[in-house]
């Protein structure tokens, strides 16, 4: 039986966006797809949330293979202070094991003050980051839970900007220079000032969301171009000549730990739920504006990536058939319990 062309299969998922725009690809093998709703296309640039973690888990797993850090090391190895307490490493940050909490202490009550219904974050400096870690102690002890942290992404990407030679707010540059330059992501990068889709939130556009403090965790704007390219380069790691960035591609695939009671895995940063047909890796991540997704199937050699340029709502349902639409993709039964969620 001759199966669906992939733009047919995809085009549901299209549908599914409460967005103005939106845009979806997906690759199968040597099938490529890419469809675009309203005024955008493949290089047009979306603000991604919580996928910037897993640019974050690439930088550390670079650093690793160039033997710049390792993942035991100590985060304030890194930082301008000791932390008190139990050892707090790089693998316990990019696991989501640090015991941080979900965000850092002061920070809602600075967003209130600087805009909660406008620009929430762009009061929270590099400053304010460290100024809250300095406060803060961890809901458990490190390596013991797994508790989801943007305060934890946000921390690795500033100590890993600061493992590498800079002050922590170099996130943006390193990046540019160890990742998306070699990789040749023309349009990712973390410039709010490049032009961008116009979010939307409750159906009213959205400024650009400024996010100084916590650039590792949420910053990143790409397309969808760069994103079916990316996870490509994930599918195949053997393709890229650099070394370092071949290791590290494979790297952040490894299984780190397992979630209790739910039979899914923790890489580095990304999710990875076992299926019969081979294992299924995803994030997904929403702005105040924004909804992105992002998964790959190694074993079938298929990926896809759906953006959607409005803030994801409570049940998530455009992540939900972004991951249903990649299990089926993959040739497999779609895992009916789905994703855990729109990670923001």
């Amino acid at each position: 039986m001759t199966r669906p062309p992939l733009s047919e299969r995809l085009r549901p998922l299209l549908t599914a966006a409460d967005g103005p725009a939106a845009a979806v690809a997906a690759v199968r093998g040597a099938e490529r797809a890419v469809l675009c709703r309203g005024p955008v296309d493949e290089n047009s640039r979306f603000e991604t949330g919580s996928l910037t973690k897993t640019f974050t888990a690439l930088l550390l797993a670079e650093l690793a293979a160039r033997g710049e850090v390792r993942y035991g090391d100590r985060a304030d190895r890194y930082l301008p202070f000791r932390l008190p307490g139990p050892p707090l490493t790089l693998l316990h940050l990019a696991t989501h094991t640090s015991g941080l909490p979900r965000l850092p202490p002061g920070l809602l009550a600075r967003a209130v003050r600087s805009g909660w219904l406008s620009n929430p974050y762009a009061g929270f400096s590099e400053g304010d980051l460290l100024a809250s870690l300095r406060r803060t102690r961890p809901r458990h002890r490190p390596g013991t839970r797994v508790l989801y942290s943007n305060f934890g992404g946000a921390l690795l990407g500033h100590v890993l900007a600061r493992a590498a030679g800079g002050d922590g707010g170099d996130y943006a540059g390193l990046l540019a220079d160890r990742i998306t330059g070699p990789l040749g992501l023309s349009r990712t990068d973390c410039d709010p000032n490049r032009p961008q889709v116009t979010g939307h939130w409750h159906g009213r556009a959205r400024p650009v969301m400024l996010m100084p403090g916590l650039a590792g965790a949420g910053a990143v704007r790409s397309s969808a171009r760069d994103l079916l390219r990316l996870l490509g380069l994930l599918l195949d790691p053997g393709s890229v000549s650099d070394p370092f960035l071949r290791t590290a591609l494979t790297e952040v695939q490894r299984p780190r730990l397992g979630v209790p009671r739910t039979g899914s895995r923790i890489c580095l940063i990304w999710n990875l739920r076992p299926r019969p047909d081979g294992a299924l890796l995803h994030h997904s991540g929403g702005t105040r504006g924004f909804t992105a997704f992002a998964g790959f199937l190694p074993a079938s050699g298929t990926a896809l990536v759906a953006l959607n340029n409005s803030a994801p709502t409570p049940l998530a349902p455009f992540v939900q058939a972004a991951y249903g639409a990649l299990g089926a993709l993959g040739r497999g039964p779609v895992d009916p319990d789905g994703p855990l969620g729109c990670e923001t």
